[in-house]
């Protein structure tokens, strides 16, 4: 992803568990948002079974 206009929101709703484990994903340091993160899980799973 290099432009920001590349991109579409899409607001969703998740469990506070969810939302837990994805900031604790980001406070490690493995991705820069939740965002970012959330956009590498849905390209694996597109890639995998799409």
């Amino acid at each position: 992803m290099t432009h920001s206009d590349d991109l579409q929101t899409v607001n969703v709703r998740l469990p506070d568990g969810i939302v837990a484990i994805l900031d604790n994903l980001v406070k490690k340091g493995l991705f820069s948002s939740r965002s970012e993160a959330i956009r590498e899980f849905a390209r694996q799973y597109v890639e995998h079974h799409g």
